[in-house]
């Protein structure tokens, strides 16, 4: 079944595509744990699965183990990633709090590509990638997504600049209204948000006055000024 329909008032576990085949689910590890421990399903439940990418599925369990439970699909809800083509370039953060805060909120309201990288103006140089992914999953099962982002290291904001694809880079100081824009976004679109004490003249010298935005007439933190992006997409 492919519908757009949207589903509300459920609880959403995930598993990889290694979990599925045409007719069954496999779910272990996390996941089977917080459906048989926690939620207490039992057989002839019923339980929706996302896998990632685009699916949710209505199931009910059909066999319990010590270390897996067996669902077997009943119906299968397929979403279009509206967003793919969007990458948020996020610098790593002073504070690791607003940091996770930001992809929390981005995955919430859709955003499924995200890179990372080192600003001259960042303080932060931490990897947290196993955390990352981890708030990721958490909240793409919260909102009811039903695609599990992806999050990249870059080492510095020239490896994003030579990637192909449109740059829209966030600076207050530019005339650009973001809002007010036209920008076509149907091919792979970079949006670059500079850390705490903004891009450096030198970043900010890599791209034309056409690539550079505003977002308000007042400065804004960065963890406002991603997620007020992310809400006007």
């Amino acid at each position: 079944m492919s519908t757009l329909e949207y589903l509300s008032n459920i609880e959403l576990y995930f598993t990889s595509i290694k979990g599925i085949s045409a007719e069954n689910i496999i779910i272990e590890g996390d996941e089977f744990m917080h459906i048989t421990k926690v939620m207490r399903h039992s057989e002839g439940d019923e339980v929706y699965v996302t896998n990632g990418r685009g699916n949710i599925f209505v199931t009910t369990v059909t066999k319990l183990n010590k270390s897996f439970v067996e669902l077997l699909v009943q119906k299968t809800y397929n979403y279009e990633n509206k967003l793919k083509s969007i990458f948020f370039c996020i610098p790593r953060l002073k504070n690791p709090e607003r940091f996770e805060f930001i992809i929390e909120k981005c995955t919430e309201l859709g955003i499924t590509n995200f890179i990372i990288y080192d600003a001259e103006r960042a303080i932060s140089k931490g990897n947290k990638i196993d955390r990352w992914n981890k708030i990721l999953l958490s909240a793409m099962k919260q909102s009811l997504r039903s695609y599990l982002p992806k999050i990249s290291l870059e080492g510095s904001i020239e490896k994003i600049y030579e990637k192909p694809g449109m740059k829209l880079v966030f600076d207050q100081n530019s005339k650009q209204d973001f809002e007010k824009s036209k920008c076509d976004l149907s091919f792979n679109s970079y949006f670059i948000f500079g850390p705490e004490g903004g891009l450096s003249e030198r970043e900010l010298g890599l791209f034309s006055d056409f690539e550079k935005y505003n977002l308000a007439d007042n400065r804004l933190r960065v963890e406002t000024a991603v997620i007020k992006c992310a809400s006007l997409l």
